[in-house]
């Protein structure tokens, strides 16, 4: 069973991924895995007149990372560009690599850096007797938060050893 390391505070526990997810799309398919099938036993509520699914993303952030090359392949500068969605993430990196203004500015190639990219969704789950936790995922962690109980620790990682993603 993968080991989620409990942190002092406010109940939150972590687990450091052997391997960072590869690309968005390994990570984006964990997170819609989690969302659509719902693996922890999450329901669905209602408050202030607002129903609000078992699982509900509250937060999203995709980090792409460029550099630009000078003719002989000297870095002459460095962004990052940051996207709420993965298909914002997907199209920014098309629209960066063809600015042909921004090339021209940086006087230089552009180049993305998929493996220095940063990936970052936070989950709000609803258990019907032990009450609301969050998940966080990055591409290196899973992060448990605010849950009241080991139970959803031990939850959370069953879940996690038969997803191999996860390891």
């Amino acid at each position: 069973m993968k080991l989620f390391h409990q942190r002092p505070g406010t109940k939150s526990a972590v687990h450091r991924l052997k391997k960072p997810f590869p690309d968005v799309t390994a990570f984006d398919a964990v997170i819609q895995t989690l969302v659509l099938k719902n693996p922890l036993g999450c329901t669905s509520y209602l408050s202030v007149k607002k129903h609000h699914p078992p699982v509900e993303k509250v937060r999203e952030m995709y980090t792409a990372k460029f550099i630009y090359l000078d003719a002989i392949g000297k870095r002459i500068g460095r962004t990052s560009e940051v996207y709420d969605s993965v298909e914002g993430y997907e199209t920014g990196i098309a629209a960066v690599i063809s600015n042909m203004a921004n090339i021209a500015s940086h006087r230089g190639k552009v180049k993305h850096l998929p493996a220095a990219d940063l990936f970052s969704v936070t989950l709000k789950c609803h258990d019907p007797e032990l009450g609301f936790y969050f998940i966080s995922f990055a591409r290196n962690r899973v992060t448990l938060f605010s849950y009241s109980d080991d139970a959803i620790r031990k939850r959370v990682e069953k879940w996690t050893d038969t997803v191999p993603a996860l390891a």
